[in-house]
């Protein structure tokens, strides 16, 4: 599971490790609970505000745009042009 910082905070579980908007969370070699990232995700937190959100999810949506197949005839077509001779 992948997570974004979505508020700036400090992880107090992590030495006052400073997160800023747009980070991943957890940073790299550190490890959480899944009862830890409900309680940044969620309003049961120290600030009472979602300070991550999970990427995942968004992640998969913007992926099946990307991979919708285009039909046929809404394609554009190449144009032929004549050789000069």
């Amino acid at each position: 599971m992948a997570y974004r910082v979505i508020k700036y905070f400090t992880d107090l579980q992590d030495n006052g490790y400073a997160y800023k908007v747009g980070d991943l969370f957890p940073h790299k070699g550190f490890k959480v609970s899944e009862d830890r990232l409900k309680e940044l995700s969620s309003k049961n937190n120290r600030r009472h505000t979602p300070l991550i959100e999970k990427i995942e999810e968004k992640m998969s949506e913007v992926e099946e745009e990307k991979t919708e197949p285009v039909p046929e005839d809404t394609k554009p077509k190449k144009k032929r042009t004549k050789n000069a001779e």
